[in-house]
């Protein structure tokens, strides 16, 4: 089978594994638990889920299998209520070290098709044919075919494939039938195949997006691509608009070669605490420890996040997500521990516990395009070394704040005595009031109880540092 009119891609391979673990398109998705029955054959007819660690309350189904996924055992539920519906489930621990090594062996075998393959998590990828399917006889199906059996000769993998000319539909291709199955959607036949699939079968289609659609009678992925785009746009904004595309098979974007480098679209890092937080502190404790490790690999990829999202989960598994934009780009963790404890301020009793915490980056830019905005905003920070001019210490600053109009009272004297040890920083006179849009936290360095304290007072903290430097220097 060959396709006309390429669409970037014109033909995307996705595979999912028989034990229903759905690849994202070309990847022949090898699950999990198709890869733990590799070693425990007697199972594979047997409802078989693979877990996380119950004793650090990891206790989720990561992958099922099909007999598994008869019973209604879904991904990401708690063992205990897999077990409510399927009280035979075998339950097998997850070995992720295995997993990866047969994940490089499937790509090795990809990469002899295709240099195009782009893998989606430890066990899915995409692999774009357009250029080199006439080497292989010119007929996907028949390709997609040869891999399954090659994949079960080779490795033992029972495997699912998507055809189709882009993505979205190669992924949903993937998941149309398994556990053993080639799927081709064209242009012609995708209304027929896709569009009365459920709408929650779409790619990126997620929980908060599903309930959305749910109360406007958005129930298929035909209903989606019937929907006003406009008003997608009002309900989701561009996320609105994205899907609506997909639904409508204009999904465009391309398969990444091998080895290159795709700057990432968000950076977040989420855990499950080994007992549940309970209050403000301790909740903030958790944020901050995320924020630090997100901040970081902003940092190593060179990126800064102009939004953070919170997401928040407690003991009986309700999830709440919010997120907000930044006034100024950043990838200090301190930005975001403050930015997310906002969230979690508007959007939680502290009373609640909290069982585990997700704290993401978002709307990422490149760090030098940052730096070029505010070149263009025609703001100018210059950051002293901190060895040049005396640091400011607790009676310098108290006595800005005075000579500002804002007393503090001397039980907090220990809390903006912080800034004492903060880094010494000098604003041009460009630089506007309201600082906060810079980021003077980064340019000074300082605590993030000691900033909260002067938000607290409604203190003009660049105003403050900046009076004591006058009066260090008089």
């Amino acid at each position: 089978m060959k396709f006309k009119n390429k669409i970037i891609t014109a033909v995307l391979l996705a595979a999912g594994a028989a034990a229903g673990t759905a690849l994202i398109n070309k990847y022949i998705k090898v699950s999990a638990t198709s890869k733990k029955l590799l070693s425990h054959p007697e199972l594979r007819h047997l409802p078989v889920a693979v877990c996380g660690d119950p004793e650090s309350r990891h206790g989720i189904i990561l992958a099922k299998n099909e007999p598994a996924k008869g019973f209604g055992v879904k991904t990401a539920e708690t063992i205990w209520q897999a077990r409510k519906k399927c009280p035979e489930l075998v339950l097998l621990p997850a070995h992720h070290d295995k997993y990866r090594r047969l994940s490089r062996q499937v790509g090795e075998i990809y990469r002899e098709y295709t240099d195009l393959v782009e893998p989606f998590g430890i066990d899915e990828s995409w692999l774009d044919l357009t250029g080199s399917l006439h080497l292989f006889g010119g007929d996907a199906a028949s390709l997609a075919d040869r891999l399954r059996e090659r994949l079960r000769r080779e490795l033992g993998l029972t495997i699912s494939v998507g055809v189709s000319f882009n993505k979205v539909f190669a992924k949903l291709g993937s998941d149309y039938k398994k556990p053993d199955a080639t799927t081709v959607i064209t242009r012609e036949n995708f209304r027929r195949i896709v569009w009365p699939l459920p709408v929650s079968d779409l790619l990126y289609v997620g929980r908060a997006a599903e309930q959305t659609f749910q109360r406007f009678g958005v129930k298929t992925i035909g209903d989606l691509a019937a929907f006003d785009r406009q008003a997608l746009f009002t309900l989701l904004g561009k996320h609105g608009v994205q899907l609506h595309d997909y639904a409508c098979g204009l999904d465009r974007s391309p398969v990444a070669p091998a080895g290159q480098y795709t700057p990432p679209k968000s950076v977040g890092n989420g855990f499950t605490f080994p007992r549940n937080l309970q209050g403000r502190e301790e909740i903030r404790g958790g944020i901050t420890q995320l924020s630090d490790h997100v901040a970081a690999r902003l940092r190593l990829c060179g990126m800064k996040c102009q939004g953070v999202s919170l997401a928040i989960r407690d003991p009986d598994f309700h999830d709440i997500s919010r997120q907000t934009r930044l006034d100024t780009p950043t990838y200090l963790g301190r930005e975001l521990a403050r930015s997310a404890m906002a969230l979690a301020d508007q959007c939680w009793s502290m009373d609640r516990p909290v069982r585990a915490l997700t704290v993401t980056a978002i709307y990422l830019i490149p760090a030098e395009e940052a730096a070029a905005q505010l070149e263009r905003e025609d703001i100018s920070v210059q950051v002293v070394d901190m060895y040049s001019i005396k640091p400011l210490d607790e009676e310098i600053v108290l006595k800005a704040a005075k000579e500002c109009g804002k007393v503090i009272t001397a039980e907090e004297h220990n809390v903006i005595g912080g800034l004492g040890e903060a880094v010494c920083a000098v604003l041009s006179e460009k630089l506007p009031t309201p600082v906060r849009r810079v980021g003077v936290q980064d340019v000074f360095g300082c605590s993030g109880p000691a900033w909260d304290l002067l938000a607290k007072y409604g203190l003009d903290a660049a105003t403050i540092c900046k009076t004591a430097h006058e009066m260090l220097n008089k």
